[in-house]
C-alpha cells in the first residue's frame, strides 16, 4: 500500500508491527513477521531513512515509530519537493533544447530555404524520392544519364515506381545510349515500359534530374559528384525550366523499342555524329566517355571504327567533308600519320594517337 511513498513491503510491515506496538526487540518482530533478523534490520534501516523511525525518549538507544500522520505527511512533502527540482530541471532542460536547435538549424544540411531543400547523403535522398513517389498524381519525368546505373540504384527505384504505375502514374524516362548494352539497366527499362511507363535512350544527355507532377524537381548539386547530394525544389521558374528541358530531350531521343543507329545520307548515325561534335569541339576521351556515358576503352573503339569507315569509304580526304568533322579527322589522321603540332601549340590528344 505504501510503496508509492517509497517504502518496501518489508519495511512497511515492520513499520506497521512497531505502531501498534506489537513487538520490540528485532527478534521478536522478526518471529511475528516471518522474517530473519537481517531482513528485519533492513527494514528499519529503510523506516530511518525515511524518517519513519527515530529515538525513544523513554529508552536510551532503541527506536520508535513516528505516528503516520506526521511521518507520511512529511514523505508528502518531501516527494512534492523533489518533483517541484524535477520540473525545474525539465523547464532548463527544454529551454536548452530549444537554444540547441536554433544554434545547429543553420548548420544542419537538410535545410529548406526559398523553396529548395538541400539533401545530404544518399538515406536523405532516398527517404525524399519515397515521399515525392507516394505523392505523385499525374506523372514522373526522369534523365538518368552515366550509362549503367548501379544495382543498388535499381533496387531502391523498383518498388517505388512499380507502386506509381500500379496507381496510374504516367512516367517518362530517358537513359543514354549506352544502357542497352548494360544487362541489368536495359532489364529495367524494359520491365519499366511493360508496366506502363515509357523509356527513350540519347546519345548525350543533361544532368540527371527527377520531375514529379511538374511542381517538385531533385537535381544533382554537384553532377559530377552525385554523392555531394541533391537539391529539392518547388520554384516554379526552375521547375518549368527543367521541363521544358526535359520536353526537348525526349522529343529528340529513341524510344526503347526502335533502332537508334539509323543513319543519316552521308551514312553516319546519330550517335557518331555527337562523338565527333565532342571531338572536335576538344574534349579528351575520358570526358567524352562520361559524356556519353561508356568507358574510355569504348570510346577508342567507337572512334576508330568510324575512322576505319571513313577511311574505306573516300570521306576522309581533307576537305572532301564538314570542315568541322572532315577537317579534324584529316589533321590528325592524314595518311601519312598525325600532323605535328605548331609550336607553342597543345600536342594531340593521347587517345587519338593511340588508335
Amino acid at each position: 500500500m505504501l510503496q508509492a511513498l517509497g517504502l518496501t513491503d518489508r519495511a512497511e510491515a515492520v513499520y506497521r508491527a512497531l505502531v501498534a506496538e506489537q513487538a520490540g526487540g528485532v527478534a521478536e518482530l522478526g518471529k511475528m513477521l516471518g522474517m530473519g533478523e537481517s531482513q528485519v534490520r533492513a527494514g528499519l534501516d529503510e523506516l530511518v531513512d525515511l524518517g519513519l523511525l527515530t529515538d525513544s525518549r523513554d529508552t536510551p538507544g532503541a527506536l520508535r515509530a513516528v505516528s503516520p500522520e506526521a511521518g507520511l505527511e512529511q514523505l508528502l512533502l518531501r516527494q512534492e519537493q523533489e518533483l517541484a527540482h524535477k520540473q525545474r530541471e525539465l523547464a532548463l532542460s527544454k529551454a536548452a533544447a530549444a537554444r540547441a536547435v536554433a544554434e545547429f538549424s543553420a548548420l544542419r544540411p537538410n535545410t529548406c530555404t526559398d523553396g529548395a531543400e538541400r539533401l545530404v547523403g544518399l538515406d536523405s535522398i532516398q527517404t525524399r524520392l519515397e515521399t515525392l513517389a507516394r505523392g505523385l498524381t499525374r506523372e514522373c519525368l526522369a534523365i538518368m544519364p552515366g550509362g549503367a546505373q548501379s544495382q543498388a540504384s535499381l533496387d531502391a527505384s523498383r518498388p517505388l515506381d512499380e507502386q506509381a504505375l500500379a496507381r496510374g502514374i504516367s512516367m517518362r524516362v530517358v537513359y543514354q545510349d549506352s544502357t542497352r548494352n548494360d544487362a541489368a539497366t536495359l532489364a529495367y527499362a524494359q520491365w519499366t515500359t511493360a508496366l506502363g511507363g515509357q523509356v527513350r535512350t540519347s546519345p548525350l544527355l543533361p544532368p540527371r534530374m527527377l520531375i514529379f507532377d511538374g511542381e517538385t524537381a531533385l537535381v544533382p548539386i554537384d553532377p559530377a559528384q552525385s554523392r555531394l547530394g541533391a537539391l529539392c525544389t518547388t520554384s516554379p521558374g526552375i521547375v518549368a525550366s527543367l521541363v521544358a528541358l526535359f520536353e526537348q530531350t525526349w522529343e529528340t531521343a529513341v524510344p526503347l523499342g526502335a533502332d537508334r543507329r539509323q543513319r543519316s545520307e552521308d551514312g553516319i548515325s546519330a550517335g557518331e555524329q555527337r562523338l565527333l561534335k565532342l571531338v572536335a569541339a576538344g574534349m579528351t576521351d575520358e570526358a567524352v566517355g562520361k559524356r556519353l556515358g561508356v568507358s574510355l576503352r569504348t570510346v577508342r573503339r567507337l572512334w576508330g571504327a568510324l575512322l576505319a569507315r571513313l577511311v574505306a569509304g573516300r570521306r576522309f580526304d581533307a576537305g572532301h567533308t564538314a570542315a568541322p568533322r572532315g577537317g579534324l579527322l584529316a589533321a590528325r589522321h592524314a595518311p601519312g600519320g598525325p600532323a605535328r603540332p605548331a609550336p607553342g601549340s597543345a600536342p594531340p590528344r593521347d587517345a587519338v594517337g593511340n588508335l
